[in-house]
């Protein structure tokens, strides 16, 4: 940590902590000298204002930025910027594949431009834990998770011997092997350490953890009181080489929490509720922080359930202040040794929560009774849409009817409410084991016989679970829910029950501790009785790393173009992004993705209707399984201990005899392999010049895609399995590339030659240039200007660029919704698209765009594609570019193909001074590299 040479404040102090002494900025101090009251100032900001005071060094970092967070006002809107300095940076493999391949280029241009490679270091803590490569391709076997640990190797082995030379030839650059577990929940349980000590010079100095992640759900640490969040990966590779994260003094919303949760209700029951709740009040780009008695009494697991799914509920961070529960769970993970610093300094520092403290003053303040949390899921499409366990049939079949829109029309009108509503008569057997009660609506009833190869028969329909996967460090770090399942697996095993055999079941945790408490309190069996069995230590389902289903399965959906569904306990149900055969997706607490696999259908009501029967012939209900409270918390209180943690991390970098074994390359420079389908040079640095070309206009642009609302990253950039169709997979295959090698999307984010052909390929995409269509497809218009017919979006682009035709994109509302992937952005840039029109951007991505040289570019209110009459066969003129400003309002004009023209006004989403900076020298990673020039 470099020492900053103002001290306007005179706030520089000593702390004494277990013996030793610590320098740090105190906020008496400020509040003292400066005359300005903090007192009421929410949590976070506070966190904001130290780390400006500790980096105070009157030009990135003024007097007078401190001391607009210090007046913030509660009910303005953002307009003051700050530069953010997080401590560390968190990253997961998918993305810090590519962020280490962009650090390595970005040495070797150094070195064709003169300068010293080895300057490119990460100048913060950076620590890449891989935990998104393994997918479930075995399960339902003790063989599982050494099979599926095996093949992650065998397609990922020159991903990871990159890896591992990253960690050997940058300096403050760690790695966390596979097998280990998720990086949320490795961060929740080991990483962070609340309060950070650095060294400069012979002094120890204090001040609070924080971080950015290149993964959407780094808010997880927010449950630990730890101020962290989100960014694309390019942002994330800057903030590694010292420059600060820009972004506008935020709002900030209070979230009073009382009561209790009731008997019944989990953590993801809570945790759905408030992203509902949260989503509807509109918190993007805002701060949240949850207060009052209720959260007072959550444990650390619960606040990071809640904390991790910020994305879902759209703000930038969900936290909760340090306090008592924060220390308690330090000691518990292994941790106790740092409590005595985390209590000195936060109290010192008045950052410790009380709630005997008057609340902080908030932008706005929403309240939820605990009390009243109801059991719930969220789907079957998006995360924000909460459905108590009561109305899942009914949602599913409102889906269903979405989606047989012809089918629904023949069923008569008051058939078809009567479905609706009253949801038919009770369910005792399972409705893939039976004639389908519901065989009088025609093909909503639909149903193909299936016979597996060991010779079991029966009917797959519309609703039939097909995956249940205990999944996601959202419910897997929480050992009150993960036990849970534990027990009723046991109840539904006494009572004689099985999974359905149409089930992919999995469990795959986000460490492994939770293995350990899951055998000490003797719940493995009954788990692996019901096929769940330990598939891997990441990611998997919540992913999309749910592997192929059976042939016989995938089969029958494709034959009968069933409607099926997904059960899992992860925090994304996006269309298309669990598994491609999978139309309804829904988020569910463990014990409830376990009672799924059982019932094995989600058009059914477990409320009222039997989840399956006995030995005897008699129904069992899901209540009559279902968890004791005062139990779970007896088995949470003896088996999960702090030694379980400590031995558990003892050598988590490490790795086992697969990662021991790679052969590793060596040196500063890597040497970049021609012939290699995984690692490629990324082409962002190719003729680097020393400075900056102006930003040219646009002109006779052209539409590459016109795309509705709700966008999400799952949607632009490429993840998943390869379709060998594709032009991704046409691309491989003329390298000699197998289709059974192709590998996912995710992992060969190092490849930009497939990642471009990737990007908006999406199976569920619908371009409104090719309307009735789903997929990564659209119409090009180069020579007679009436639209060629449907080709990939990929050919479109390489058409344009031939031509040499600029391109844009045109959208809807929370257009970039969904994970922090860097390549929606790097493959929009790649594709030769110059800006995106839309109605509103998500944060992450919208940053994202800039940084990657793409300006994004806003409809004014109440204007859309719809209300402008853009067909988007336009062609579009974007004038004064090199002259734009953050947030100002530019012209666009455009021409249709009959020569009518007109214009329509937007607004500049460059936000801040740095991020015009970025868009001038065509993204963050050309500014940055720049400065090292200099």
């Amino acid at each position: 940590m470099s020492v900053m040479t103002s001290n306007s404040y005179n706030t520089l102090s000593t702390l004494t902590a277990g013996g030793k002494s610590y320098r740090y900025h105190s906020l008496q101090a400020f509040e003292q000298n400066s005359g300005l009251d903090i007192s009421r100032l929410p949590y976070s900001l506070k966190i904001l204002l130290e780390n400006l005071l500790r980096r105070e060094d009157g030009v990135v970092v003024k007097r007078e930025d401190i001391e607009a967070v210090a007046r913030w006002d509660a009910s303005a809107e953002p307009d003051k910027e700050l530069q953010f300095m997080p401590a560390r940076i968190l990253l997961q493999d998918f993305t810090g594949v590519p962020a280490v391949a962009d650090l390595a280029a970005m040495r070797s241009a150094l070195a064709r431009l003169g300068g010293s490679p080895s300057h490119i270091n990460p100048m913060q803590p950076a620590d890449l834990i891989i935990d998104h490569s393994v997918q479930v391709d075995l399960y339902g076997t003790t063989g599982a998770l050494w099979g599926n640990s095996s093949i992650e190797f065998e397609r990922n082995h020159e991903r990871y011997q990159f890896l591992r030379w990253g960690q050997s030839a940058f300096r403050n650059f760690s790695v966390v092997p596979p097998a280990t577990g998720i990086c949320h929940q490795v961060n929740l349980e080991y990483l962070s350490q609340v309060a950070m000590v650095a060294k400069t010079g012979e002094e120890d100095w204090v001040f609070p953890d924080t971080l950015v992640g290149t993964d959407s759900h780094t808010t997880m640490i927010n449950g630990l009181g730890v101020v962290g969040w989100g960014v694309g990966g390019i942002e994330a590779e800057a903030a590694m080489l010292g420059q600060p994260c820009s972004m506008l003094i935020p709002q900030v919303v209070g979230f009073r929490l009382t009561g209790a949760l009731a008997p019944g209700a989990t953590a993801t029951d809570l945790v759905l509720t408030v992203t509902q709740m949260l989503r509807k009040k509109g918190v993007v780009g805002k701060f949240v922080e949850f207060f009052g008695p209720g959260a007072a009494s959550l444990n650390i697991a619960d606040r990071a359930t809640i904390g991790n799914m910020a994305p879902e509920y759209g703000a930038t961070i969900g936290v909760f202040p340090v306090d008592g529960q924060t220390t308690e769970y330090l000691r518990l993970t292994g941790r106790g040794n740092i409590v005595p610093l985390v209590e000195a300094y936060y109290q010192q520092q008045r950052l410790w929560h009380d709630v005997n403290q008057p609340d902080p003053s908030y932008s706005d303040i929403l309240e939820l009774d605990l009390a009243q949390i109801e059991p719930s899921l969220a789907g079957p499409m998006r995360p924000m849409d909460r459905v108590n366990l009561k109305e899942v049939r009914g949602s599913f079949r409102k889906q269903l009817i979405t989606l047989r829109s012809h089918d629904a029309a023949r069923v008569d009108k008051e058939t078809m409410s009567r479905w609706l509503g009253e949801g038919g008569a009770p369910v005792t057997v399972a409705p893939e084991l039976m004639e389908h009660p519901d065989k009088s609506l025609g093909a909503l009833g639909h149903c193909v016989p299936v016979r597996q190869p060991d010779g079991t028969a029966y009917n797959l329909c519309h609703g039939s679970v097909v995956i249940a996967a205990i999944t996601s460090c959202t419910n897997t770090s929480n050992p009150s829910v993960m036990i849970g399942a534990g027990l009723l697996a046991r109840n539904a095993v006494r009572r004689g029950l099985q999974v359905r055999p149409w089930v992919k079941t999995s469990l795959a945790p986000g460490s492994k501790v939770v293995t350990d408490y899951l055998a000490a309190a003797g719940l493995t069996p009954y788990l692996e009785a019901l096929r769940f069995h330990l598939v891997g230590y990441g990611c998997t389902t919540c992913i999309g790393n749910s592997g192929p289903l059976a042939e016989h399965i995938a089969g029958a959906i494709v034959k009968g173009d069933l409607a099926v569904a997904a059960v899992l306990s992860g925090n994304r149900n996006f269309e298309g992004r669990i598994n491609s055969h999978v139309r309804a997706n829904y988020l569910a607490s463990p014990p409830l993705v376990v009672a799924y696999a059982l019932a094995g259908n989600v058009n059914i009501d477990l409320t009222l209707d039997a989840i399956g029967t006995d030995p005897n012939g008699d129904p069992v209900y899901l209540k009559d399984i279902w968890p004791n409270e005062q139990e779970v918390a007896q088995l949470v209180q003896s088996c999960v201990h702090a030694e379980s943690f400590a031995r558990n991390y003892a050598d988590v970098f490490q790795g086992d005899e697969q990662w021991m074994a790679l052969q590793v390359p060596t040196g500063e420079l890597y040497q970049w392999q021609e012939g290699s389908s995984y690692i490629k040079e990324p082409p962002f640095f190719a003729d680097l010049s020393r400075e900056p070309q102006p930003v040219q206009d646009v002109k006779e642009a052209r539409v590459l895609a016109l795309l509705g609302d709700s966008i999400t990253t799952d949607h632009i950039s490429p993840a998943g399995s390869i379709a060998k169709d594709s032009p991704a997979g046409r691309y491989l295959i003329s390298l000699g590339i197998q289709p059974k090698e192709f590998n996912s999307y995710g992992a060969r984010r190092g490849n930009h030659e497939v990642m471009v052909r990737g990007t908006f390929a999406n199976t569920r995409i619908r371009n409104q240039l090719v309307p009735g269509v789903e997929g990564g497809v659209t119409r090009c218009f180069i020579g007679n200007g009436k639209g060629n017919g449907q080709m990939s979006i990929f050919d479109a682009a390489e058409k344009y660029r031939a031509a040499g035709v600029p391109l844009i994109v045109i959208a809807g509302k929370e257009y970039g919704t969904g994970s922090s992937r860097d390549w929606a952005a790097k493959g929009t840039k790649l594709l030769g698209v110059r800006a995106v029109i839309a109605e509103s951007f998500e944060r992450i991505h919208r940053s994202n765009l800039v940084g990657m040289g793409v300006l994004p570019l806003q409809f004014l209110p109440g204007e859309n594609p719809a209300t402008l009459r853009l067909d988007g066969t336009e062609s579009f003129d974007l004038e004064g570019l090199s002259e734009v400003a953050p947030g100002q309002q530019l012209q666009v004009n455009y021409r249709k193909g009959d020569g009518a023209a007109g214009a329509f006004t937007v607004q500049v989403r460059i936000d801040t001074t740095n991020e015009l900076d970025y868009y001038r020298h065509g993204g963050i990673l050309p500014f940055v590299l720049r400065q090292f020039l200099k």
